[in-house]
């Protein structure tokens, strides 16, 4: 009787380039995901540089139209302007460069509205060499919206008004009963005190 010869190292054969195909696969797939995960990471780069930019734009207003209510102190027909935000001349989208800049990033647009502020930002690097060609020259783009609130409300003195008497500065934090005659630096509400500064919703 004649046995059938084996065939292992024929069938090894045959399934080789089978292996090798699979382990080919795989590393793509695993070089694809590290690609899209380059991709997260720098998306959410561009997202941390633009809040960071719009509130610090914000912040600089913030600040100023703190400045402006303590030179106007003592003439409170001029308080609800401020805390309206009018008055800041200086320009808000100066510091948001800068924070862009120490975030990687560099702004594509800052416009100011009153007490809002909109800042979009695109990083400085791409996503990086990966398998998917277009992540290496792809930038990641990101926009955020910064808001200023005025956390204080007063009520002006009847006519004729009281000699040397301010209105009580009622804030989120407490009330601010101002002296004319006493009106020391540290005394008076900051510009956290006055104002919130956060992003969007």
């Amino acid at each position: 009787m004649t046995r059938p010869r084996r065939r292992t190292h024929g069938d090894a054969g045959q399934v080789f380039p089978i292996y090798l195909t699979v382990v080919a696969g795989l590393l793509f797939l695993a070089f694809a995901y590290f690609a899209v995960g380059q991709a997260a990471v720098n998306r959410n780069g561009a997202q941390t540089a633009a809040d960071a930019a719009a509130l610090a734009a914000a912040q600089e207003t913030r600040d100023e139209l703190a400045d402006l209510w303590k030179l106007v102190v003592l003439d409170p027909t001029k308080w609800q302007e401020i805390f309206d935000g009018v008055g800041a001349a200086d320009d808000p989208c100066r510091r948001a460069y800068q924070l862009a800049a120490q975030n990687d990033a560099n702004v594509e647009q800052c416009v100011p509205d009153g007490l809002r502020f909109s800042v979009a930002v695109q990083t400085n690097k791409s996503a990086g060499d990966s398998v998917i060609p277009i992540t290496s020259t792809t930038h990641a783009h990101a926009s955020a919206i910064a808001v200023i609130e005025s956390l204080c409300t007063f009520e002006l003195p009847g006519q004729p008004a009281p000699v040397n008497a301010l209105p009580r500065l009622t804030c989120e934090d407490g009330e601010w009963n101002l002296d004319p005659t006493d009106l020391e630096p540290d005394d008076l509400p900051g510009p956290e005190d006055l104002f919130d500064v956060h992003l969007a919703d």
